[in-house]
């Protein structure tokens, strides 16, 4: 018998050894696939793998990379693409890897919202926004990234199209109608009308705008708006043409959905951590951001421990090999949700430090590096942050993106190391440690409302021989207490 072709014998020994490990505290990449893992991702060997494995085949950059969000229209006063390219040095010195650029499609001008529009009413899909400059301008800004090592995608809005966009008087079988054969918008988006994924053609014309990007511009990628509102199915039509015309492209959706990433997308949102995250805080008395009406959203109580229960289960939804994306803000949280200071308090660092730790790919938002603790108009044009002088913050970024790229332990997917969780006498205590191919990294972090000792509950402590305080290169010691907000990193000599 081959136990590598009994998927009935292989899910239920994955099964009890899930279970088995979680109560030891043992989670996240010591769980092998049915597929054997990083031998399985290295072979591409996917035909026979069992349907658990992702048949995405990740860029080999991708692993260890940090991506960090642009916005555009804020990122400089001038809020051009010729003006963001002069920041690359920077962003290169800070230790970026992927460029995510909001929208650069041109804003739909009918029923526009506030002065400047949303980016993601689009008006052309082939066509760069004049607002930031020419298609020349953006494709110059893209060679440079490449030429210092990192990647560009672009936000795609694959759901919607702005209502003055083209394709409402050429093709207007390509949206959806209402009862009365009108053109129709979705949720509160009045700027906006919704495609119809049911027309072969109009799936075409989507897939077609698409690789004008790659082929026009060389674009790496897309970071797709609303994934989980198109079609499955469209998705696992357009990745196989897309890498037809690039086959190291990366695909990121906005959206927690195990089935995009089957046949789809690299990577998803994390928002379950996102919103744990926000629980955490909130039980710790560090959640101050008001709502529109003045009050402040009442969150379950959470401790930290619930960490394990969220990553054990997003083990077994995804599809191994998968990527989730990790974030303390982003340009809707920073707009409609506080900013990171706002939600996560004292917090914040710590936090920001799991993003890197955790299983997953970290996110920087504009703005992040510099500690801005401030909301961005989004239909309008604002200040810019201060990118000079550099501050702790830029320090603090950059010391975790070199974590991020030296660490073997932390690359994404199963390439990373196993997650081995150490149970405390403190719920919100939280420490773990993962460790690959000589690259072991601990952190510890205490997320509770004030001092906590430090006392073990079982007998699954933590070794920190051979290891140094990444942050100060001290020899690694286990505090007694630790302090409110206190991040402990500890990596091998």
């Amino acid at each position: 018998m081959n136990v590598l072709n009994n998927k009935t014998l292989i899910n239920y020994i994955y099964t009890v050894m899930r279970k088995l490990f979680s109560a030891f505290g043992l989670i996240g990449a010591l769980l092998l696939s049915a597929c054997g893992g990083k031998k399985q991702a290295e072979n591409n060997n996917k035909e026979e793998c069992d349907s658990t494995y992702t048949q995405v085949k990740h860029p080999d950059w991708s692993r260890n990379a940090v991506i960090y969000e642009v916005n555009l229209r804020q990122f400089t006063e001038e809020g051009t693409v010729t003006a963001f390219q002069q920041q690359l040095p920077r962003l290169k010195e800070l230790g970026v890897d992927i460029l995510w650029m909001m929208p650069i499609n041109p804003i739909s001008k009918k029923d526009r919202k506030g002065t400047l529009g949303s980016y993601y009413a689009v008006q052309n899909y082939k066509e760069f926004n004049p607002e930031f400059g020419t298609l020349d301008q953006f494709k110059e800004m893209v060679k440079t990234a490449h030429e210092m090592g990192m990647k560009v995608i672009i936000d795609w809005v694959p759901n919607h199209s702005g209502r003055d966009n083209i394709w409402v008087d050429l093709h207007p079988d390509w949206y959806e109608k209402d009862s009365l054969g009108n053109m129709k918008g979705v949720y509160d988006w009045t700027d906006v009308y919704v495609f119809d994924y049911s027309n072969p053609e109009m799936r075409k014309g989507m897939i077609d705008a698409m690789k004008f990007w790659l082929t026009e511009a060389d674009v790496d990628g897309f970071r797709c708006d609303v994934a989980m509102e198109v079609p499955t199915d469209f998705w696992n039509e357009a990745r196989p043409q897309l890498q037809a015309v690039k086959p190291e492209i990366f695909m990121l959706a906005e959206a927690t959905s195990p089935e995009l990433q089957e046949l789809a997308f690299d990577m998803g949102y994390n928002w379950p951590m996102k919103d744990l995250f926000s629980q955490i805080a909130a039980t710790s008395g560090q959640y101050s951001f008001r709502e529109k009406d003045g009050g402040i959203r009442e969150f379950p109580e959470t401790h930290a421990i619930a960490i394990n229960n969220l990553l054990a289960q997003q083990f077994e939804d995804f599809p191994k090999d998968t990527y989730l994306m990790n974030m303390i803000t982003n340009h809707d949280l920073n707009s409609w949700e506080g900013t990171e200071f706002e939600r996560l308090g004292n917090l914040t660092d710590a936090f920001a430090v799991l993003s890197y730790t955790l299983p997953g790919m970290p996110l920087i938002y504009t703005g992040q590096e510099t500690g801005m603790n401030r909301a961005f108009e989004f239909f309008e044009k604002d200040k810019a942050p201060q990118w000079e002088p550099r501050n702790e913050y830029f320090t603090f970024y950059q010391k975790l993106n070199n974590l991020k790229h030296t660490q073997k332990a932390l690359s994404a997917g199963m390439d990373g190391g196993e997650l081995i969780s150490y149970a405390t006498t403190s719920p919100d205590l939280y420490i773990f440690s993962r460790e690959r191919e000589g690259s072991k990294v601990m952190t510890l972090v205490n997320l509770g409302k004030g001092e906590i000792p430090v006392e073990f509950s079982t007998k699954n402590t933590p070794d920190t021989r051979g290891m140094v305080n990444y942050f100060t290169g001290e020899d690694a010691i286990i505090p007694q207490v630790m302090q409110q907000g206190q991040y402990l990193v500890f990596v091998n000599k």
